[in-house]
């Protein structure tokens, strides 16, 4: 009676949770709106634009909430406190500047002449300001309220047990605090599971993995899973009601001719647009190269994309010449000698990766997609997951799903199911999401972790490994 009074407890303070940041979103997205509506009514003449029919402030007003709302959705710029404080506040502020310059042409549009662009750029200051104190408010709000999951981890191997080094890093939001073998049988899992508030599964076989998710969805407790790459697979696949038996299609082609179509338009047109302002940028840099060593401007390394196929993408060199024959090949470090003085610059501000627009253009790569990797790479992974040619399905990207979600020293299998789930679950709407997305992650210092990290991992994943042997044997005496 306890644990059932328990868990309806804990599903009335989800409804509550879920509904404090709906009115928390609604809320930033008025006061948002009211400011912009301030600033047009005091710095702009009211006299060059149409009223109409005196309504049209609330219009305006309307319309920036909605383009605001939809690259705040579109940025995960309303998940306070599930993410972390700088990546919200990041977001939200990349989102404005965009919502601003929109407004601005908007405005320009209404009054049939290019305005003064000042009292935008004071609103999105303004705007900057008023996120920042918002987030920061619903922020420490959420983590006030919002109590830590105390998590029942099951595993199913050793290797598992990274996925715990990586909750550990969120303690405001996963606390894991016992793991259990599957090898500990289905009977006694379930006699564990209703002392803990969620349940994580990870690399848990599949008979016994469904017997868990059954009794956890039976009982309405909240399961995180760590997904094989046939759930991946399965979750792309289209409905097929034809019968009285449900049918899932799984099509397993990438891309159809229409979607490649509409996807290539995409990068054309941003790639074109991004060029703008990149091309002084090249310039420049190709200068500084050219100037620093006398050495090639590019980089070219052969790298593998859709079908398998071999190109060579262009990077600004940023390395000695001959780099690698210099010594054993290592990852390059932050602190590797063979980086030149303007390769540190291009490296940390990731300019080097800019003459990957002229890759975009001319078809070798999208801008959404795999990170294509190289030929050795490649042949050794597969060697030793068969499954990471399905990653060919598309062609290579300049950002995806693996930048994005992963890190520098993210797991060949991590990045394959990363990229898998963006695979089986594109669209071109997701397309402008990612890339929309790809400006934030740009400024997060995580993104650029190095392989320094995957000792400490793997010492990690022994501490724990030893923590949990130790608690099973004084539990069974």
């Amino acid at each position: 009676m306890d644990v059932t009074n328990k868990m309806k407890k804990r599903r009335r303070f989800d409804d509550i949770k879920h509904t404090l940041r709906l009115a928390e979103s609604v809320t930033e997205v008025v006061i948002l709106a009211l400011t912009f509506y301030f600033i047009w009514k005091t710095q702009y003449d009211e006299s060059g634009f149409y009223d109409y029919l005196h309504k049209g402030k609330y219009v305006l007003m309307m319309v920036y909430g909605l383009i605001t709302t939809v690259l705040f959705l579109y940025c995960d710029s309303f998940k306070f406190g599930h993410l972390k404080l700088p990546d919200v506040i990041v977001s939200q502020s990349i989102s404005l500047v965009l919502v601003n310059i929109i407004t601005y042409f908007q405005l320009s549009l209404m009054a049939n002449h290019m305005i003064t662009p000042l009292p935008m750029l004071l609103l999105t200051i303004i705007d900057i300001g008023i996120a920042l104190i918002c987030t920061t408010l619903f922020s420490m709000l959420y983590h006030r309220l919002y109590v830590p999951k105390n998590m029942l981890m099951i595993f199913g191997n050793d290797e598992a047990i990274t996925l715990k080094f990586k909750l550990d890093t969120r303690t405001d939001k996963y606390q894991v605090k016992k793991m259990v073998s599957v090898e500990e049988g289905f009977e006694k899992i379930c006699e564990i599971i209703p002392q803990y508030d969620a349940v994580v599964i990870n690399d848990v076989p599949a008979q016994i993995r469904n017997d868990i998710l059954k009794y956890c969805y039976r009982e309405s407790v909240r399961v995180y899973i760590a997904p094989k790459l046939t759930d991946i697979i399965v979750r792309g696949a289209s409905d097929m009601n034809l019968f009285d038996t449900p049918l899932l299609l799984v099509k397993g082609r990438g891309l159809s001719p229409a979607q490649a179509v509409v996807k290539r338009m995409l990068d054309l047109i941003v790639t074109l647009i991004a060029m703008i302002p990149a091309a002084p940028i090249m310039l420049i840099v190709a200068l500084a190269i050219k100037l620093e060593d006398r050495g090639p401007v590019f980089y070219r390394q052969t790298r593998v994309t859709k079908d398998g196929r071999k190109f060579d993408i262009l990077k600004f060199r940023s390395m000695i010449v001959d780099a690698e024959k210099c010594g054993e090949v290592i990852p390059a470090k932050g602190g590797d000698p063979r980086i030149t003085k303007v390769g540190k610059i291009t490296r940390a501000t990731r300019i080097d990766e800019l003459p990957q627009l002229l890759n975009i253009l001319k078809g070798d790569m999208s801008l959404v997609g795999p990170r294509p990797e190289r030929v050795e790479h490649v042949e050794k992974y597969t060697a030793e997951i068969p499954e990471f040619c399905f990653r060919e399905k598309v062609k290579g990207g300049l950002t995806g799903f693996a930048q994005i979600y992963g890190k520098y020293n993210t797991t060949p299998y991590d990045k394959l199911r990363l990229d898998l789930m963006y695979i089986e679950n594109y669209s071109i709407i997701l397309d402008i999401k990612l890339i929309l997305m790809t400006l934030q992650i740009m400024l997060r210092p995580e993104s650029t972790e190095g392989f320094e990290k995957l000792e400490e991992l793997e010492n990690k994943k022994s501490e724990i490994l030893s923590e949990w042997e130790q608690s099973d044997h004084q539990n069974n005496k």
